[in-house]
């Protein structure tokens, strides 16, 4: 099979929105420049759609436009490592999947064990922060929640009210076994996070957590101050955990 014949039998076989770059086709066809000269021309054509240099997508057709992929295929190649995960989309945009606000954003924010330089893909500035936990399919939700509470002071167009009635609504959703890693998991987060998590756990009166929330506490400093800046008014607990 000739090469153009392979690319286009492989392209047409992509499902809508699905990124690619010339490593898809280099397993089986062993000509790097040939094939990137060829979705080149195919770009020209309209074939296909450019994210960004090296990168492209099959495009979706809408009567507004063209769809750009989802976020989990614009930045695929930067959530795993030789098969492992080391990074998961969050902070801005899990905002607004989340429901803590509805102001959508071009920036992209990555947890991920090891950090990197911003990029930018297309319209999509792309953005990381350390997450120090390892990071498994099954902890990426609770990651998530530790994530909002990490930056509950920076989430757009939102307010103490709405976030701490959303993070209580989506932890009450969590199983006992979840909540317990929940915790174990903000061990490597600022005490700061520590500190809001146990406010929200201890004002929830889940009794099965009373041996979990004491560790939780101990591991704080008690004499230190965290100026946050919710009200006893939105969460009677913080006194507790000397949140200001």
């Amino acid at each position: 099979m000739k090469t153009t014949d392979y690319i286009r039998d492989r392209i047409n076989k992509f499902p809508r929105g699905y990124v690619f770059t010339y490593k898809d086709f280099i397993t089986e066809v062993n000509q790097k420049e040939a094939i990137i000269k060829f979705l080149n021309r195919l770009v020209t054509s309209n074939k296909i759609e450019k994210l960004a240099k090296g990168r492209y997508y099959k495009p979706q057709e809408t009567i507004f436009g063209i769809l750009l992929p989802e976020q989990n295929q614009i930045v695929k190649d930067l959530l795993e490592k030789d098969g492992r995960l080391r990074g998961y989309i969050s902070g801005n945009s899990f905002f607004n999947y989340g429901g803590f606000t509805t102001q959508i954003s071009n920036t992209i924010q990555i947890a991920h064990n090891d950090m990197s330089d911003t990029l930018q893909r297309g319209q999509f500035r792309i953005t990381f922060f350390k997450q120090k936990n390892t990071i498994t399919t099954s902890n990426i939700p609770l990651l998530r929640l530790l994530d909002v509470i990490r930056f509950i002071k920076k989430i757009p167009d939102s307010s103490f009210q709405l976030s701490i009635t959303r993070l209580n609504s989506l932890i009450s959703e969590l199983s006992d076994k979840e909540q317990q890693s929940l915790i174990q998991l903000s061990y490597k987060y600022y005490p700061s996070v520590r500190a809001l998590l146990g406010a929200l756990l201890e004002n929830m009166e889940l009794d099965e957590l009373g041996i979990g929330l004491e560790k939780l506490k101990t591991s704080l400093n008690p004499i230190t101050k965290y100026k946050i800046g919710i009200s006893e008014e939105i969460l009677p607990t913080i006194s507790n955990w000397n949140i200001l």
